[in-house]
């Protein structure tokens, strides 16, 4: 039975009494602390990027790179590290991704200038590219029971989801409470544990059959990654402009470079029949609306909660707080349902649902009142947000074998980077579209806020719909052949 039989068997058949070990648990809990921490990492600073500029000397304008550096760094490597874990051990790249996070946390800590700083971010961005396919490459080849499998994998779609949330409640809280400087500080223990604790609990696993590394490949996308979602920070922060235009065209030649060399090559980065598979293309253009429009969700909250209604950034923090409440509840009742319900069918409707529940957001007005339907209609959000990532992750991981598995984490996890990468940039730059530039009124922020959050939620409503009407047909085939 190929694994793409046993995801369609795990989510048909009935739930089994199966149970992890403690190895397995174990292994388990370390492997998705790293995955939150991983996560958070992306979004620890946003809350105290002023501090941050202060203390260090940044300008306006170039604050923003220190989101950007990492975010570059993290969605531009992180499917050349995925598959170099394939040939070279997954564990060992896990590793090796970790001591990098553990430097680069104490330098980033220590930092007394602008640019020690971007080079601390710079390297949290490649550790991330290491350890976070990587670690889900391991998990799942750890749970290769379909249930166990399953459950594994929602539990890590919380981590991933409510990582970034909780990362921009957690810098503002440490920078609240001590300093900017620990942000990078709290990585350090929970580093150290994993560097010692993994090898222990995780055997190593890689690919039985190794061919060389497609570096033409691994070259072109990385670059096509990077210029590209450089381009759309650059649309987001001030227009269409030259830089910005010039990044996209030469994103879209590489990217189209990138294909070409994959249809030629035998030991291909990403063979091009992988690509062609519906499960996989369709399960990654998904992803790309879900996670961008969550974080431009969390993004505009934000900006709602503190420049229109007035309130404090605490209390940003504490309306966010239903999203993560909503994903983690998602991620424990997720793999029950996807026992009745094909991943196939559920991923649009997951989508479909999330942006649905994001279009309430446009009624919202400048009175404090509507923070409570705010709160209730986002909770509802962020569940079918989680659901859809995790219906995402199940199909993306299980259309591949098993030697291709850091591969598929690879592109699953990137395509996931990449959503967060260019999801606010591009939101943003529909809502400065509206706003123009200049100070504005809390009223015209608030205008500009409604149309950004109506085409994000529109957006997906569509691409819901789309895979929705797709894939179905491969949820009924899929089951006819099982049953």
């Amino acid at each position: 039975m190929t694994t793409a039989e046993t995801a369609t068997t795990a989510a048909a058949a009935p739930p089994t009494s199966v149970r992890m070990t403690g190895r397995q648990a174990a292994a388990l809990v370390v492997l998705l602390a790293s995955q939150f921490m991983m996560a958070a990492d992306f979004s620890v600073l946003n809350v105290a990027l002023p501090e941050v500029g202060t203390s260090l000397g940044f300008s306006t304008g170039s604050l923003q790179w220190i989101t950007t550096t990492f975010a570059l760094c993290a969605a531009g490597c992180t499917l050349v590290f995925g598959r170099v874990g394939d040939y070279v051990g997954r564990r060992r790249i896990f590793t090796a991704g970790m001591v990098v996070l553990t430097v680069s946390s104490l330098v980033g800590g220590l930092a007394d200038s602008p640019a020690l700083l971007l080079i601390a971010r710079t390297l949290q961005g490649l550790a991330t590219a290491a350890v976070t396919p990587a670690a889900l490459a391991l998990l799942t080849t750890a749970f290769t029971e379909p249930s166990l499998r399953t459950r594994a994998l929602g539990l890590n779609s919380v981590m991933m989801s409510s990582g970034f949330s909780v990362g921009a409640i957690l810098g503002g809280v440490l920078t609240d409470v001590f300093s900017w400087r620990w942000a990078f500080f709290i990585n350090i223990p929970v580093a150290i544990a994993a560097i010692v604790v993994v090898p222990i609990v995780v055997d190593e696993s890689r690919a039985e059959q190794r061919s060389r590394i497609d570096l033409p490949g691994a070259l072109l996308i990385t670059l096509g990654l990077f210029v590209g979602i450089y381009g759309v920070t650059r649309v987001g922060e001030g227009g269409l402009d030259l830089a910005a235009g010039g990044s996209l065209v030469a994103a879209a030649v590489l990217l189209g470079g990138f294909w070409a060399v994959e249809s030629r090559t035998a030991d291909a980065l990403v063979p091009v029949n992988i690509l062609k598979k519906p499960d996989i293309a369709f399960g990654n253009l998904a992803a790309l609306f879900i996670f961008g429009g969550e974080t431009a969700l969390i993004f505009f909250t934000g900006l709602y909660v503190q420049n229109v209604l007035g309130l404090s950034s605490m209390v940003a923090g504490l309306v966010l707080l239903g999203i993560g409440v909503g994903q983690i509840i998602a991620g424990t009742v997720g793999p029950r349902i996807l026992r009745k319900v094909s991943p196939r069918t559920m991923l649009g409707v997951s989508l479909f649902l999330q942006g649905a529940f994001m279009l309430p957001a446009l009624c919202a007005t400048s009175d404090s009142y509507w923070l409570i339907p705010l709160i209730a209609t986002q909770f509802v959000n962020a569940f079918f947000s989680m659901l859809a990532a995790l219906c995402f992750m199940v199909i993306a991981t299980s259309s591949v074998e098993s030697d291709m598995q850091g591969m598929a984490t690879g592109m699953a996890t990137q395509s996931q980077q990449v959503g967060i990468a260019i999801g606010i940039p591009l939101v943003s730059a529909v809502f400065a579209a509206v706003i123009g530039q200049g100070t504005v009124s809390a009223a015209e922020e608030l205008t500009g806020i409604h149309v950004a959050i109506g085409v994000a939620g529109v957006s997906q409503v569509a691409v819901g719909l789309l895979l929705w009407l797709v894939l179905r047909g491969k949820a009924r085939q899929a089951a006819s052949v099982t049953a």
